[in-house]
This record gives structure tokens, sequence and C-alpha cells, in this order.
């Protein structure tokens, strides 16, 4: 066997191509969440209120009481009081990474910086550039949930839950068979009857005026909605997209963007909460927190915007907390990592290997004991 892997080595070097090499694992993590936050930037996160955009009338009609809530007489301060549990939690017992300020960067890889783009990138591990709008098209590349759903012991407990209705398409629904419920869809689980929990829900989103418009579904029905399915089914993969900061921010509304943020942080909290008094899920769940994009950090204009155009957009974060993943706080080191190099983490943590169809999007092997 050792001869076997030396030649394949020595072959990879002479012809210029590399692979990845199985090793045992011994890990302690059974059950993976993922949550974003869409389009949430570092800047609040690692700094807390922004106090030029908090001062400028045109974005933030409630500043007395904002600052009342979440001003500080430091950005560390501040953050803590924004965001407790990443702060509190996620900073004593994970990791956190994206402080740009320290040198610490974290980017997404593909050049159009939009939603579609970015979750594409993060859960297939390969910055497409034919996928370069929020076009609802089913995607052709294979994503990591796709992958763990087909693995021994996986079929049908992954579930994805998410506020935005582009995610049936961004996960190609059709192809991958994924439980998957976005947007004002009803809610529907193949196979099973509604909780009267569920069905409450049901009746909560159609009474919903749809503030956030179209087909987006306020982030509180979305995370009860997968919160009622955790307890309910016990899954071992779930994503919980939320929405809510991306669109407050477009719409310029810099305090309910900040009260959306803190609003995630405290579902958040109550879950790993659950997930730390339940038997299946205590001391054997990885958490993994993120967003799509980034957004500009002009306080007259950028900062409600995204895209190509816009050179913050691509500069993102990560935060992780688990049984497998070292105490390390708040990250200060100086790297670079990708929002590509996700979905072959995801699959890591399980004891799976997923590697990209396309690409050469690697572990990242510090989030990993």
């Amino acid at each position: 066997m050792k001869k076997t892997k030396l030649f394949l080595v020595l072959l990879a070097a002479v012809i210029g191509i590399s692979f990845t090499f199985a090793q045992p694992q011994n890990r302690q993590t059974e059950n993976v969440i993922i949550i974003t936050l869409d389009g949430f930037r570092w800047q609040e996160l690692y700094g807390g209120i922004d106090t030029d955009i908090i001062n400028d009338k045109t974005f933030t009609k409630n500043a007395g009481d904002i600052k009342d809530m979440f001003g500080a007489s430091t950005p560390e301060e501040s953050r803590k009081k924004l965001l407790p549990f990443f702060w509190t939690v996620i900073a004593s017992k994970g990791q956190l990474y994206g402080n740009r300020t320290a040198g610490n960067f974290v980017n997404v890889a593909n050049r159009y910086q939009v939603s579609y783009p970015g979750y594409n990138e993060m859960f297939t591990g390969y910055p497409d550039t034919n996928i370069n709008s929020n076009r609802k098209i089913p995607n052709p590349n294979k994503n990591v949930l796709e992958f763990i759903n087909q693995q021994e012991g996986f079929k049908d407990r992954v579930a994805v839950f998410t506020s935005w209705d582009v995610f049936p398409a961004i996960l190609n629904r059709e192809r991958s068979k994924l439980i998957i419920n976005s947007g004002s869809e009803p809610i529907n689980i193949p196979g099973r009857q509604l909780s009267p929990e569920m069905k409450l829900l049901n009746e909560m989103q159609f009474g919903d005026p749809h503030f956030l418009g179209g087909d987006i579904r306020e982030d509180l029905l979305t995370y009860y909605t997968g919160f009622e399915y955790i307890k309910e089914y016990h899954p071992k993969v779930v994503f919980l997209g939320f929405d809510g900061t991306d669109d407050l921010a477009h719409r310029g509304l810099y305090d309910y963007y900040l009260e959306q943020a803190h609003t995630s942080d405290q579902c958040i909290g109550e879950l790993w909460q659950y997930v730390q008094s339940d038997t299946q899920y205590k001391d054997k769940t990885t958490l993994i927190l993120l967003c799509d994009h980034g957004r500009g950090d002009h306080p007259k204009r950028n900062w409600t915007s995204h895209g190509a155009s816009i050179p913050e957009s691509g500069e993102t974060w990560l935060a992780v907390i688990g049984p497998d993943t070292p105490p390390l706080g708040e990250v200060k080191t100086k790297s670079q990592l990708y929002n590509k190099q996700i979905a072959p983490t995801i699959a890591a943590f399980l004891g799976l290997q997923f590697v990209p169809e396309h690409g050469d999007a690697e572990v990242i092997s510090t989030m990993i004991r």
C-alpha cells in the first residue's frame, strides 16, 4: 500500500496533478447545521455599529434607540451587544474568521459577488462562471448536500429551509431529491403527516404580509419551521438560509438591518441551546455560520449594494463551533480562505470526502482537529 501511494505521489508530481488521500477519521461530529446570513457584512460582525452609517439620517431613522441597544465605547463591546451568541459562545468555544483589520481574510472566489453565484460556490465548491445572476435556473453542478444525502445513513436525513425562493434551483431539487422548503412554499414533508406545530406555521405563513416582498419569507418563519422540523424528525444535516439582512440593507434601512442580525443571533443561540440538550445532537453536532457575499463599505452609497463593480462585495466571514473544532476564538493569524472551501469542509466533518466536479477547493484544515 505504501509503495502504491508513493508511486501515485511521484506520478502526480511528474504530470502536474494532485491526489487527496483519505486519512483514518476519529471524528465526533455526526450532524452538521449550516446557517447563512445573506449579505451580512464582516464590518458589523467584527466592529459592531458602523458610526458613519448610524449617524446618517438617510439610512437610520431610529439612531437613538439603536445606539442604546448596540452602541458601546469600543467595537468589541458593540459587537458583543449586537451578536451575543457569536461573541460569548463561539468566541470562547469555536472559531471566527474574516477580521480583515487583523489580516485574516475570507473571500468569495466567484467574480459576480451576488447571491446565486455565492451559494453555488459555497455548496458545490466551484465558482462556476456560467452562473452569473440570480435567475432561477436549475444548477448543473452537484452540491455537497446532495452528495451527503446519497451516502449510507444519510438518505432523506438532509433538509433545507430558506427564506429566499431561489434555493430549489440553486440546489437543483428535481435532481438532488433534497427536502427543501423555500420562500412562501407550503410546508410539505413527503410521506409524513405534519405536526400540529408545522400546521400552525403553515397557517401563519399564508397570513404573513410578506414585508420583504415577492416570495421571500420572513426569517423568523423560516427559523421556526426549520427548528420544528429538527425537533420532530431529527435530521443529520440541516441548512437554514436567512435573507433579511440582505433585503433590509438593499432598502437602506440600517437600523432594521442591525435588528435583523441581532434577531438571527438570538435564533442561532436558541437552536444551539436545544442542540446541546438533545441526545442525538449533544456534543455530536457542528454548527457552521457564514454569508454568501459582502457589500460596500461606503456609507453614502455602496453599503446598500453589492456586485462585481463594488470591490468589498467579495469580502465575507466564517464561524464554526463543534466537538471537532479547536476553540481558537477569533482567528487573527494572517491567512486567506474562500467560501468555495466550505463544501468539502462540511463533508469532512462527517468523515466524508466531497470532491467538487470542477475546481480545486480544499478542506479548511484549521477548523477540524
